[in-house]
């Protein structure tokens, strides 16, 4: 889907703290801090890390699929095909980035 990166970028870019960064495998990762929120490659591939019971709940429900190489991790790959992908692509950024959030907020 030509211009997904650009339009999740924006999106994330908007969220209080958020920091975008190369990737070391290629594409950009949004950042919280020194935390990963997750990356994207090209404008087809969204990973994202999430605790094993939130990864669990999104797998089941067929949102998301494992991750592509660490299928057994916490983290999930999401494919972008559609428009309506790039706005959950969006959406399950944005559930990474609350937690994080969250958490960031107890350690002040």
């Amino acid at each position: 889907m030509t211009g997904a990166q650009n339009i999740i970028r924006s999106a994330a870019s908007e969220w209080n703290g958020v920091t975008v960064h190369p990737h070391r495998f290629g594409g950009i990762e949004f950042r919280l801090g020194k935390r990963e929120l997750g990356h994207i490659h090209g404008d087809s591939l969204l990973d994202i890390p999430f605790p094993m019971a939130t990864r669990h709940e999104l797998v089941n429900s067929h949102r998301v699929q494992p991750h592509h190489v660490l299928p057994e991790s916490g983290w999930i790959s999401f494919y972008i095909k559609t428009e309506n992908d790039i706005q959950e692509a969006v959406l399950l950024l944005k559930m990474s980035y609350d937690l994080a959030e969250k958490h960031f907020r107890k350690k002040q």
